[in-house]
């Protein structure tokens, strides 16, 4: 099936190479893309789907493709490679059961076209790496509201995904991620000569330190919440999609959002004023501890930061490490 990979998902593929130090047409990426194709065959086939299109610019980890079920309801086919793990995020989307979050249509085995599936399920998305999903307005986002209104939805919708994971599930949890992301952070300040850098590693190590030493109750996260995967929808004004799902506390999940529209504050004088106004108001609204809240949108701005720094995205790692001097 002759299809052209958004250019979005290609340089984000390309990125995760160079941050691995693979070589140029190497990696998982490169291989998966290579094989996309035929997946995007077999996946259609196997479901009885009729394509309408590839969805651009998509995801940066996935490919989004519309389609049309056997009975010519609309939805959506995703493929994403191993390493952004389609397991989880059906085990996720099948735990959450359309609540706050995209449905899932594909049955347990990931081949059908159920209204649901149990929280265990995702053994062949192991194999398949597709998921079959109702249709949202995939062009329609919360950032097409007004910043105060865009925060306000997007914090209802994370609220609703906050519950206990499933008995028995298989999500890392946020000190395992952190952990992994921790270490590729040391690397990179132990060989940068910029000490500025430096100090703002450290001190996000050292909050993610205190932070997992004495965590609260764990809860399955989205894990990569954010505007963005907050999208119009015809059964609720709004649902959440593309989770990277994670087991642990609440401010883990919140922190992204706090920084949501980057550039904007950045370009305002008023840009660190207005950061810490969002956190007292987005950690008093859902009840998550302040000083947390604030630990951990350091630690996760530092991360993009210096991560934007080794792919050579030098504009993104400017605005993030400045954005993180104000916490």
């Amino acid at each position: 099936m002759a299809i052209e990979p958004p250019e979005r998902l290609v340089k984000a593929l390309d990125e995760e190479r160079r941050d691995e130090g693979e070589p140029v047409g190497s990696g998982t990426g490169a291989a998966w893309l290579t094989m996309l194709p035929e997946l995007l065959r077999q996946a259609v086939d196997r479901r009885g789907l009729t394509v309408e299109r590839v969805h651009a610019p998509g995801g940066r980890s996935s490919l989004v493709v519309l389609v049309r079920r056997a009975d010519g309801g609309p939805a959506v086919l995703k493929l994403a490679p191993p390493q952004a793990r389609p397991a989880d995020e059906r085990a996720a989307l099948a735990h959450w059961n359309a609540r706050g979050a995209v449905r899932l249509l594909d049955d347990p085995d990931g081949t059908g076209t159920g209204a649901g599936a149990g929280a265990g399920a995702g053994a062949g998305a192991g194999e398949d790496g597709a998921l079959l999903l109702e249709r949202l307005r995939p062009d329609v986002s919360v950032r097409s509201l007004p910043e105060a209104k865009s925060m306000l939805e997007a914090a209802d919708t994370l609220h609703r995904l906050w519950n206990e994971p499933p008995a028995g599930h298989a999500f890392e949890t946020v000190a395992e991620r952190t952990g992994r992301q921790a270490e590729a952070m040391r690397r990179t300040a132990d060989t940068s000569a910029d000490t500025e850098v430096a100090a703002l590693v450290d001190a996000a190590l050292d909050a993610r330190g205190a932070l997992v030493a004495e965590p609260p109750g764990a809860l399955l996260l989205h894990g990569a919440f954010r505007q963005s995967k907050v999208l119009g929808a015809e059964r609720m004004p709004w649902l959440a999609v593309g989770p990277e799902p994670l087991v642990g506390e609440r401010a883990f999940d919140l922190a992204r959002l706090v920084r949501d529209r980057v550039e904007d504050l950045i370009a305002a004088p008023s840009g660190p004023a207005i950061t810490r106004r969002r956190v007292k108001r987005l950690a008093e609204s859902l009840e998550v501890d302040r000083e947390r809240l604030t630990g951990w949108t350091l630690f996760r701005a530092v991360e993009s930061g210096v991560r934007a720094r080794r792919v050579g995205r030098e504009p993104d790692a400017e605005m993030l490490l400045e954005f993180a001097t104000w916490l």
